[in-house]
């Protein structure tokens, strides 16, 4: 016996279209064509997963690093003076001391003054 495979073939269309929504013209009216973008759409969403680990990490420097020359010191020196003051929090950590708790930050960038210090 022969089996049709209409209401599923509709139910995937169905959720495909409804996935194109917000689209215009063909990339959202024409079955070919919306294949196409939704395809592509999970593509770039795929890439923008990995690209966001890249663009926090950046942003979380970029704040290190202003804050580091607004206390008199550079980014990289900030980074390896932590390593030699035995400091384990992460750029993560060190971003938002830097914005929400000044105070405890200029703590550390005395101690990572002091472990340079020793150092040189």
């Amino acid at each position: 016996m022969r089996i049709k495979s209409g209401s599923i073939r509709h139910r995937k269309k169905k959720r495909i279209f409804k996935e194109a929504e917000g689209r215009v013209g063909g990339r959202r009216r024409l079955w070919r064509t919306v294949i196409d973008g939704v395809i592509k759409g999970r593509v770039y969403a795929y890439k923008g997963r990995k690209l966001k680990k890249r663009d926090v990490r950046a942003l979380w420097i970029t704040r290190l690093n202003a804050a580091c020359m607004m206390r008199g010191l550079s980014y990289s020196k900030f980074i390896h003076g932590l390593k030699l003051a035995n400091v384990g929090l992460n750029r993560r950590t060190l971003s938002e001391l830097a914005i929400r708790e000044p105070q405890i930050f200029d703590e550390i960038i005395a101690l990572v003054k002091g472990a340079l210090a020793k150092a040189a």
